[in-house]
């Protein structure tokens, strides 16, 4: 079926280019994922933490491989984008990305964990600021959205520092492990003014 309205992007938005590497702030950067990024990966899903708040979880050496190169696959079929946080010294402290994207909408979900050593000096909200300016000014999104669950007050205060409000509740809309979660729904859109 034919669309009523052109597309917000045009396919290729994301492909034809390669995957950028994202400044931060001095000592901070976002870099595509790497085969050798495996290790932090398998020891970021083992944390009890981050365990908490997913659905799944990588059981082996070759699953935190697999988890790594996916990405470059996703890149090129414009579906999602995920970067390594790192510091001055190329070292892992955590994920930040874009899952859902929808070129026709020009819209994406975003999604953010820390390892733990990486934790409560402010990481998380600066990596998410800045994938979403380049969301907004390079990539050509005009909204971008998160959820978690209601009970991950840490990640709602790195949404809400990030400058997405809270939208609303879905309720009973994830299971986790521990049962059904109400899930805050954060947004931001392009032309919404940064407090």
């Amino acid at each position: 079926m034919p669309l009523l309205v052109a597309p917000a992007l045009a396919a290729g938005s994301f492909a034809a280019q390669e995957q950028p590497h994202l400044p931060v702030r001095p000592g901070l950067a976002l870099r595509p994922w790497r085969d050798d990024d495996a290790p932090a990966v398998r020891a970021a899903f083992d944390c009890p933490q981050i365990q908490r708040w997913h659905v799944r979880r990588i059981d082996g050496d070759d699953e935190a491989r697999s988890w790594t190169a996916q990405w470059a696959g996703r890149w090129c079929d414009e579906t999602a984008a995920s970067w390594a946080i790192v510091d001055a010294d190329d070292r892992q402290l955590g994920q930040v990305g874009l899952r859902g994207v929808l070129l026709d909408e020009a819209s994406a979900q975003v999604s953010y964990w820390l390892l733990p050593a990486a934790r409560g000096r402010g990481i998380a909200t600066e990596a998410l600021g800045a994938l979403t300016r380049w969301s907004f000014t390079r990539a050509g999104l005009h909204r971008l959205a998160l959820e978690h669950s209601t009970a991950n007050v840490a990640s709602c205060r790195v949404a809400t520092r990030a400058g997405f409000p809270v939208e609303g509740v879905a309720r009973g809309s994830v299971r986790h492990a521990d049962g059904w979660h109400d899930m805050h729904l954060h947004a931001r859109l392009r032309t919404d003014r940064r407090t």
